[in-house]
């Protein structure tokens, strides 16, 4: 064995049994070991590090090349933006009414419900249904024919009572000519007297009956006391109506004029009294029930002498003079009283302003094709147009597509017609 090998692990004993030894390295042997160790671990240590340096490179470089991918990408993105294609409207200066606003309903001056004053059958209806009629046009016709022999008799009885006037006249003259003789007494001329002034009362009570019997039969023919429009016939002929019935033969209503009655706040109340007051001579507007069409035009004629305390409203009619039938009896308009003027301001289309939950605002359009967010401040409206202040005229905004405008957007005016269309080829 030499020396520095270990003892066998296990040694046999002459009589066969097994001796187990356990044996250690040598001092030497085991400082060679360690030394043999120590030289395997030393190079794993500057790989490690190495490692974990170049790993930390790297993700440095990946973080920095993500970022810079990331904003060329959006820096190319945000310059493919196309420009907004919009059209304009400009601010002018002019001229813009101040109106007070209200739901008013048009009434006629005159609506006539005619009604038979006789009793009798109907003879003719002489109108048709919607008819313009004039004052003295003939409607409807009752049978006449009692009527006129009730006058008959009383001319009759006219002509024999002024007869038996004649009589009792000349008696009276001959009994005053013997009175004075004294052939007669004096009670017989008295009696004489009374005779006469009994004919005198019947001929004038006969010609009150004959008067009548005239009246009664003038009331056979109906005719318009106004000029209107017929409405839809009520009656037909061989009908028979009563003397003031509740049901009427004929309705006219007048429509020429025509007036528009309406309520309006409290609030403007002093501001129409004073134009009114001051003689200015107030124009009134109806529009129709969408407020998009005017009907007529027509002045303020008078205005009721309270406020209503219920609705704290006070009511108002105008006059129209309705020459086209425009207004109809009953019909709700929107009618626009004018009672001012503002001059010299600034004027801008309703349709390039826009609201939010700061007000109102403006895109103001720049010099390098991009809007700008202007707010500004809205007076009086007149329709399409309204008075607007912190914009000088001549400015121009946008008038459409607001969903895709933002301050400061990129945009492009949209060309107009007479731009677009191309020009004719020269002859």
């Amino acid at each position: 064995m030499r020396d520095g090998d270990s003892v066998p692990a296990a040694l046999h004993e002459p009589n066969g049994n097994r001796q187990t030894a356990i044996a250690e390295p040598r001092s030497r042997d085991r400082t060679r070991q360690g030394v043999a160790m120590t030289n395997f671990a030393g190079p794993l240590r500057p790989n490690r590090k190495r490692a974990i340096i170049v790993a930390c490179i790297l993700i440095v470089i990946g973080t920095v090349a993500y970022f810079h991918f990331k904003s060329a990408t959006n820096a190319k993105t945000n310059s493919g933006v196309p420009p907004v294609m919009i059209n304009t409207a400009a601010a002018s200066s002019g001229d813009i009414g101040v109106y007070v606003q209200a739901l008013g309903t048009v009434t006629p001056l005159n609506t006539v419900s005619l009604t038979a004053r006789v009793a009798g059958q109907i003879a003719k209806v002489e109108y048709q249904e919607g008819q313009h009629v004039h004052v003295g046009d003939p409607l409807v016709e009752i049978d006449p024919d009692p009527f006129q022999a009730a006058v008959t008799q009383a001319e009759g009885q006219l002509a024999r009572d002024q007869a038996q006037l004649e009589l009792a006249k000349i008696n009276l003259a001959r009994d005053t000519d013997l009175l004075k003789k004294g052939v007669i007494s004096k009670q017989e001329f008295d009696t004489q007297v009374a005779t006469y002034h009994q004919a005198e009362g019947a001929v004038k009570l006969d010609q009150g009956n004959l008067d009548m019997a005239r009246v009664n039969l003038a009331y056979c023919h109906i005719t318009s006391p106004i000029d209107g429009l017929v409405g839809l016939r009520l009656v037909d002929p061989g009908n028979i109506v009563q003397a003031n019935g509740t049901s009427p033969l004929v309705m006219i209503t007048q429509l020429q004029p025509i007036t528009v009655e309406f309520n309006v706040a409290e609030d403007a109340v002093p501001q129409i009294v004073q134009a009114v007051h001051s003689g200015k001579i107030l124009t009134v507007d109806a529009y129709d029930r969408a407020n998009t069409k005017k009907l007529a035009t027509g002045t303020l004629e008078a205005f009721n002498s309270q406020i209503d305390p219920t609705t704290g409203t006070l009511r108002l009619r105008a006059t129209f003079k309705n020459d086209d039938d425009a207004l109809f009896p009953n019909q709700f308009v929107n009618a626009q009283l004018l009672v001012d003027t503002h001059k010299g301001v600034t004027l801008l289309p309703n349709n390039a302003i826009q609201r939010n939950d700061n007000g109102t605002f403006v895109y103001l359009v720049q010099p390098n094709q991009t809007v700008a967010l202007k707010t500004i401040t809205v007076g009086t409206n007149d329709g399409n147009t309204s008075e607007v202040q912190d914009l000088q005229p001549g400015a121009v905004v946008a008038a459409d597509s607001f969903n895709r405008l933002s301050d400061g957007a990129k945009i492009a005016i949209r060309p107009t017609a007479s731009e677009t269309k191309p020009a004719s080829p020269n002859k």
